[in-house]
């Protein structure tokens, strides 16, 4: 493991600051992912912040309905919140099907956003991966040799969506692995971000980014920010919704193939409707003119397959992971119908 220095900041505004810094530094906090990169030397921080003391760690009410989750507040804690459980039932199905329940004591929300890809090649400094090559000077630092493995190796749990650059070279088939920001982007969730500018905002939908020609960037957060909190709108489809996620066991694995799904209903009309999917994408994958089809809709299997289709429009196949093209159509096809009824908390998948 590269040497590293450690600090553990009391307030946002130092914690900013020391990632400023000119030392390759790295935020930590459950650590669940990071350290297993810095044991492999995928990360090579020269200092680890410890952001544990910073006050990120409630879960409040808003004035418009909304909650405002806590960046430092553990998955498990999220989900068993009792006001995620009624208002926001399929946030809490999508963290309870990841991990195990011991990761998901130490697993943080704002952490949970920034997991990298499990992609094989990823971890193996022996492979090539454009992934793992220098991003912005002062924070990353290239491991290995370029290109990418995947493309001509084994890639059955890799995208089939978003992987071509503008030019139409593919430099990174990865999948982004988290359930969570699935399920916050079919929610349109707003992540709170702190920098040495000030505070902002950004809809999660403009938070991780398509590999393009520059895959080591998973996110468009600038080297120096941090997110505080994830924001949750008042509409949080308690009554109908859905959390499917198809992988090799019931649990401890990624996703092949994740749904997650919103729907307000009039009787049997559908009148609003949000679909993101996962394991599909370097990204949480969301097309709201996808969406749009099913508005003013009854919910039958002949108006849920043309949104199967524009969801999966211009998927490819790179060999062995040519079958979850269908595999998704499937998905959506079941997990739009599961979420048409009426939800006894819709089957949650514990994942445990």
């Amino acid at each position: 493991m590269h040497p590293f220095s450690y600090s553990r900041p009391t307030n946002v505004e130092n914690a900013v600051q020391e990632l400023a810094g000119p030392a390759r530094a790295k935020f930590i906090a459950g650590g669940t992912n990071l350290l297993d990169l810095m044991k492999v030397n995928v990360e090579q921080p020269n200092q680890l912040i410890d952001i544990n003391r910073l006050p990120l760690n409630t879960i409040d009410e808003l004035d418009n309905g909304g909650l405002r989750l806590g960046a430092l507040v553990t998955n498990a804690d999220t989900a068993y919140h009792p006001l995620v459980e009624q208002r926001y039932p399929l946030l809490s199905q999508a963290i309870l099907s990841a991990a195990s329940a011991q990761l998901r004591n130490m697993a943080t929300n704002g952490g949970n956003l920034f997991q990298r890809t499990r992609c094989y090649y990823f971890y193996d400094t022996a492979m090539p991966c454009n992934k793992r090559q220098s991003g912005h000077s002062d924070q990353s630092a290239g491991v290995g040799p370029a290109g990418c493995g995947a493309l001509g190796g084994y890639n059955r749990i890799h995208a089939i969506l978003g992987t071509e650059a503008s030019d139409g070279t593919v430099h990174c088939i990865a999948t982004h692995p988290s359930d969570m920001a699935v399920a916050l982007t079919a929610l349109d969730a707003t992540i709170h971000i702190t920098g040495p500018s000030g505070d902002r905002t950004l809809s999660i939908g403009n938070l991780h980014r398509l590999p393009g020609s520059e895959p080591q960037f998973d996110h468009t957060l600038r080297p120096d920010e941090l997110v505080t909190a994830i924001e949750l709108p008042p509409q949080g489809f308690s009554d109908h919704h859905i959390y499917l996620k198809l992988r090799d066991r019931s649990s401890y694995a990624f996703a092949l193939v994740s749904v997650a799904v919103g729907l307000e209903m009039d009787g049997d009309v559908i009148t609003d409707a949000r679909l993101a999917l996962g394991g599909v994408a370097h990204k949480p994958w969301r097309k709201p003119e996808a969406e749009q089809l099913l508005i003013g809709k009854t919910a039958t299997k002949d108006h849920f397959q043309p949104v199967a289709e524009a969801l999966l429009d211009g998927a490819v196949g790179y060999g062995h992971n040519t079958f979850k093209i269908d595999l998704a159509k499937r998905a959506i096809l079941r997990a739009l119908g599961l979420a048409s009824q009426k939800s006894e908390r819709a089957k949650e998948q514990k994942g445990e």
